[in-house]
């Protein structure tokens, strides 16, 4: 049992020739063998140069031989099983199946305004249970719907927001890690029943791993954790501003948290995480929206479909709008369905308007319709005896026949369409006389229905709340000691 995502019934949208994809991945070899990584993490390095990596200890530099670095990508699992609160939201990584997940924000939305603020608790739990209810989110991003909420402490707030996800959605999560907070995190999963995916291996580009990256990753593979390495290149900042080049550098600094990874515990699951984007060279600040961002995850997809390891896709899940409207749309469609159709495994996707500041249940519920338009596309179309339909054709003729009392229209209508839940599709009296409402108010009337009618389809069990309050508690306690809490 498992989520179904949506399956790809075509070959994947491939932008790069087989040269190309030979020469970045040449390139990503000779980054790990000639430049080498940084890597800040002692029993990393050690463990490195007991398999026969060339370890410079004054300056961390780590350089890697190819066949090391080809074994380690063989040893990761290239479809794996993610295991949700409840079996149903299981998730099955891997192969032509995409999943989409919720992305977060520091604050919400204000749609009045379009400013933003830090969320109260009922607005943080009114928006997971949006992300439960919501038939096309099949898991949580780190930090999802928000990075904390009113009255918890800077050093409590991916902890008690773990425990928010898990107590209002059954769906599968993924979770941050600051402060030393990956036991107190992972015990809380373990006690909801769940796992969750720690994108641990966070890359400081260019090419350097942290001590404290390398440390959460080793707690992750120690708990049965799966684990995700994931870095930020910024394409002319501390990456390449070609997309070739950026290609090369994302791969190499990925990779080398992979042979971390395989090396410490092997055959370990991994997932590609990775939020590659632009710069704004105009402004200096990140470039949203951009399709250079598009265009890199379709290539990224293509190489990483040949080294076997499943991915997420990161362009749809932030704009450079800060609301909800045209440019909005256009920058996170184009990009969704590229991802889509170029492979990825996963796309970030809800919820997310601008960069990881901002979340809105109702760009999530806007979002839900695009994920389904562009899952019904990569299903693609069947062609058999009865949708083709020849013998139907002949029956009903020229004018004045019709198909639209056919059984075969009763039953296939819904099947080829797709039907959103929340655009306008009346007609222009109708939608004068309705009151001339749009897409956003619509969203908002399914999000008051979902908030009286929803709720969460397993809850936890008072030995499992009392169990998570006492690692709460904990928690509390290891952070008052450090002089945290105040």
């Amino acid at each position: 049992m498992s989520r179904t995502g949506f399956k790809r019934r075509f070959p994947p949208l491939e932008i790069l020739s087989r040269e190309d994809v030979e020469q970045i991945k040449q390139a990503t070899l000779d980054i790990l063998k000639e430049t080498g990584v940084r890597i800040e993490h002692k029993g990393a390095l050690d463990l490195l140069k007991q398999n026969d990596c060339l370890v410079n200890y004054d300056n961390f530099r780590v350089r890697m031989p190819e066949g090391l670095v080809q074994e380690a990508l063989r040893r990761c699992p290239s479809t794996f099983r993610l295991k949700a609160r409840d079996p149903k939201d299981d998730l099955v990584i891997g192969g032509n199946t995409v999943y989409f997940n919720a992305a977060p924000g520091m604050g919400i939305v204000d749609l009045d305004t379009w400013g933003y603020r830090t969320p109260k608790q009922k607005e943080y739990q009114d928006a997971v249970t949006v992300l439960d209810a919501l038939p096309y989110v099949d898991w949580f991003s780190c930090y999802t719907p928000y990075f904390g909420y009113e009255g918890v402490t800077e050093a409590m707030k991916m902890t008690m927001g773990l425990v928010q996800n898990l107590t209002y959605s059954t769906k599968f999560g993924a979770v941050g890690f600051a402060n030393y907070n990956w036991d107190f995190n992972f015990r809380i999963a373990q006690a909801a029943g769940a796992e969750v995916l720690c994108p641990a291996l966070m890359v400081s580009s260019p090419l350097t791993l942290s001590e404290f990256a390398v440390e959460a990753a080793f707690r992750t593979l120690d708990y049965g954790m799966p684990c995700g390495v994931d870095t930020g290149s910024v394409f002319g900042a501390t990456a390449p501003a070609t997309l070739a080049g950026a290609l090369a550098e994302f791969n190499a600094e990925l990779i080398a948290g992979i042979v971390l990874i395989q090396l410490k515990k092997p055959y370990s699951r991994v997932m590609v995480f990775g939020f590659p984007h632009a710069q704004n060279m105009s402004t200096g600040s990140p470039y949203f929206g951009n399709i250079a961002n598009a265009m890199f995850n379709a290539a990224e997809n293509q190489i990483w479909r040949d080294y076997g390891v499943p991915l997420r896709n990161t362009a749809s899940c932030y704009t450079s709008s800060k609301r909800i409207d045209f440019q909005n749309g256009m920058e996170r469609s184009l990009a969704a369905i590229i991802s889509a159709l170029s492979g990825a495994h996963t796309i970030n996707l809800h919820g997310g308007v601008y960069g990881e500041l901002t979340h809105t249940p109702i760009q999530a519920i806007l979002d839900d319709d695009l994920a389904g338009m562009v899952g019904r596309f990569i299903q693609g179309i069947e062609v058999t005896d009865e949708t083709v339909a020849l013998d139907l054709i002949h029956s009903v003729g020229p004018v004045p026949g019709h198909f639209l009392d056919t059984d075969h229209t009763f039953k296939w209508w819904k099947k080829e369409q797709f039907i959103q839940q929340c655009a306008d599709t009346l007609t222009y009296p109708e939608w004068e006389r309705a009151g001339k409402a749009d897409c956003i108010a619509h969203a908002k009337n399914k999000m008051q229905k979902i908030l009286a009618n929803h709720t969460v389809s397993t809850k936890l069990t008072s030995a499992q709340e009392a169990e998570i309050e006492t690692i709460v508690r904990e928690a509390e306690t290891f952070y008052g000691k450090r002089g945290d809490l105040d």
